[in-house]
């Protein structure tokens, strides 16, 4: 493209990004993001199988790990954002629209995801764990059904984003092995030549 600005040029070259794969930037985002996920999801589901102290330290593991996801998630929508950092799908189709339908989905369950966390978290009046120090509350107490609520939606969306995720990656495995396409290689590292 000719009409690229020169930040957008060297932001891609920062980014060792050729033009045509994901570049350095938003695969390493990517991968932050897939593996704040899946450790978070484990250790919800298995804190309960611990006595209290290490439960209590897998829950402000949990929590600090969800400050930064949610950092990784601002950081992926602020560089997807910068003109010259959108990647055209190499899909065509509905293929291509259902590429695009599940990223948009699973944007909205983490940012949706996120703020039920620290909503939970400091609407108890507690400051969100972050390694040992807190974050505190941005919002005012609130009350205990509305908590549950939170909770809950917290819960199912966490299960949602972890099925859907699933899904993306049987996917790209899927063009991978099976249609032998370059749409995972896209947002794998680059290997130094």
């Amino acid at each position: 493209m000719n009409d690229r600005t020169a930040f957008d040029t060297a932001t891609r070259i920062v980014a060792a990004d050729d033009g045509t794969d994901y570049d350095n930037v938003a695969i390493a985002l990517h991968w932050a993001t897939a593996f704040f996920v899946f450790a978070n999801f484990l250790l919800a589901q298995t804190w309960d199988w611990f006595e209290k102290p290490t439960r209590v330290l897998m829950q402000s593991t949990h929590m600090s790990f969800g400050v930064l996801l949610t950092a990784v998630i601002v950081a992926r929508l602020v560089w997807r954002l910068i003109p010259g950092h959108q990647v055209s799908s190499i899909e065509a189709g509905w293929v291509r629209l259902a590429s695009k339908a599940t990223h948009y989905l699973l944007y909205t369950l983490l940012v949706l995801e996120a703020a039920l966390g620290f909503g939970f978290r400091w609407g108890g009046g507690r400051p969100m764990a972050f390694f040992g120090t807190g974050i505190p509350p941005l919002i005012g107490e609130l009350g205990r059904p509305v908590r549950h609520v939170m909770h809950d939606l917290h819960e199912w969306i966490g299960w949602a984003i972890v099925i859907i995720a699933s899904a993306h990656a049987a996917a790209a495995l899927y063009h991978h092995y099976v249609l032998k396409d370059r749409v995972l290689r896209r947002m794998l590292p680059k290997r130094a030549d």
